[in-house]
Order: structure tokens, then sequence, then C-alpha cells
């Protein structure tokens, strides 16, 4: 088994955020669950990065420890990853939405009974019949190589509709549906289109795991000291190294004030280049994040750390070689 099947990292960086005092080490990621007590044990400083399918990791976690998850799952039907076992490219949207559902379930299952989900998805069209996708001149990471087919009682050029079948298959399968948060992007991507207007939103939506759970009212507020409203215009975020437009700290920022405390753990099943871990340790919150992806992982990492992916990328996929270089540089044992 690869090293990227097997690492967790836990990072953090007192560079970039001096009030911590958490420490950097590796684990197997074999020893992860309720044995993980660097981790999850009351009073714990530390944060995690785990390498690995999300509903495999989430599976090995103990029951109720972290209070919130903000996530970004990757979206039906819009980018091809590359990676064996990704989602969004399932043939049929159905089995995007039961995947998603699943990884939601563990979620449910690992908030505290007062938890609460902060899930962005965004939406696309369908295929057409056509099995790629050209480049657009305004945005050429949009090309594909393969594209699942039309939804069955769907047509060409139909909006699929993605954020509220998700939204209400959750529902279904118990989560409390609190909010459908539109976050409008005032520099959004361009469209080459024109028989309709240019797509310039994405979906937040808020769940909790019970009827009575912590939201803290005054934690974020609108103007005027308002209360907070549901359209959050908020520009997208762009990151040098992943080539495109990611989850900005913008968005995590108002989702921690609300539905966290100082020190509470929060979850990212789906981390990508690492924003919410980074905003989680800005503000005094821990997290753990999952990935799927190595080259995302890296990418995280490189901004919590920096140290773990230039020895990974330099010591290649032997473990033990791994583990002894980086035990060497960093100063630990495991």
């Amino acid at each position: 088994m690869s090293v990227s099947e097997r690492i967790g990292v836990v990072v953090a960086n007192p560079t970039l955020f001096p009030h911590l005092t958490a420490r950097v080490h590796l684990r197997p990621a074999g020893r992860l669950g309720n044995g993980f007590g660097s981790l999850f044990y009351e009073g714990a400083k530390d944060s995690v990065l785990i390498i690995g399918d999300s509903a495999r990791v989430l599976a090995r976690l103990p029951d109720s420890v972290f209070q919130t998850c903000i996530t970004s799952p990757p979206y039906w039907s819009l980018r091809d990853y590359g990676i064996a076992g990704q989602i969004g490219l399932e043939s049929k949207v159905e089995t995007y939405v039961a995947s998603l559902v699943k990884v939601f379930d563990q979620v449910k299952r690992v908030l505290r009974e007062d938890g609460s989900l902060w899930l962005n998805i965004g939406d696309s069209y369908t295929s057409g019949g056509r099995t790629w996708r050209a480049p657009d001149k305004k945005n050429p990471i949009r090309a594909m190589d393969v594209r699942p087919p039309t939804p069955n009682g769907l047509k060409p050029k139909d909006l699929i509709g993605v954020p509220w079948r998700l939204a209400l298959a959750l529902q279904a399968s118990g989560w409390y549906l609190r909010a459908d948060i539109i976050w409008n992007k005032p520099n959004c991507q361009p469209e080459s289109v024109k028989d309709r207007p240019t797509r310039s939103h994405e979906y937040l939506f808020l769940f909790s795991k019970s009827e009575r759970y912590f939201y803290q009212n005054e934690g974020a507020r609108g103007p005027n000291d308002r209360n907070l409203r549901t359209v959050w215009d908020i520009n997208t975020q762009a990151l040098r190294e992943a080539h495109f437009a990611t989850f900005p700290e913008a968005l995590v920022r108002p989702c921690l004030a609300l539905g966290t405390r100082d020190g509470d753990l929060v979850l990212d099943p789906f981390i990508g280049s690492g924003t919410t871990g980074v905003v989680a340790l800005d503000m005094g919150r821990r997290f753990l994040g999952i990935e799927l992806n190595p080259q995302y992982m890296e990418i995280a990492e490189r901004r919590l750390n920096g140290i773990v992916a230039q020895v990974l990328a330099r010591e290649g996929p032997d473990w033990e070689q791994f583990r002894s270089r980086l035990c060497g540089e960093i100063g630990i044992a495991f």
C-alpha cells in the first residue's frame, strides 16, 4: 500500500499561527479511530489531514466528536480529477447523490448531538448526449475527456438541479434542513453562453443533526448589526497551485463563527486544498480534513505546514524510508 493511502498528517504551523501549540507528527491511517487519542482526548490541540476515501475513513472515527462540518464535495459531471474512486463522475446523478448521502450519514454519526453541517454544492447542465466537454475560451480547465450521460427524464441543456436533489435526499435521511444560503459571486467566472444568464451563485446549505443545535447568532452579523441574511456576497478565491478558484476562506469564516466555539473540532471530509483547515486554525479551532487526491493534499499540507509534502515528494512511496527520514527532520518518533 502506498504512502498516499496510509498517512494521516497532523499539522500546525507556528509561523503562520503563532498562538497555536499543536504538535507535528504522522500516524499510519490504519491506526486511526478510537485509538487516535492525540486528536480526540479532552484538551487536545492537534489537527489532522488524512489521505483516503471519506466514507471509509469516517467509518473508523468515534461517535459525536465534531462540533461542525464545513465542506464542498466534488460537483457532479464538472471535473475529472483522475483519481480512482472519485465522487463526481458517476454515470447517474442518482448514484452521485447516493454516494454523498452515504458519506454524510457517517458525518452525522461523528457530529455532536448539537452539531451542524454547512454544505456548499454547485449545479451543472446535462451533457446533451456528448461524452466529452470542450474547453471554454474563458475557462479552459472545464474540458473533460469523459462525461456522464444525460439523466433519465431530463433533456439536452436542462439544468439538473443537483443541489436540491442532494439537499432533499439528506433531509430524507434524517438531517434537519435549516437554511439555503445563496453564495453570490461578484467576480464570477465568465461563460460563453448566449441563451441564458451567466451563473454567478452556488448554494450553501445549513443542516443540523438535531432539532436543537449550537448556533451562535452573534458570531456573524449583517450590515447595521442585523441578523445575517441568506444571500452572501463573497468573491471567489484563486489559488495558483490549484489552477482554479477554490472554496474561499471568506465563505468558511462565518460558518465557523456561527457554528463553533474556540477550541472546537471541525470536520471537512472533502478538504481539497485545505481552506477549512486554514481558517479553523486561524480562528482558534482544530480540524480533521480528509482528501482522496494526493495532489490536493500536498497543496493543503504546504499551506498548513510545508515540511511533509517536501519529504514525501523527495522520498517517494516507500513508507519506512519516508518515516525514518521525516522523524529525523522534525525530531519525533512513532
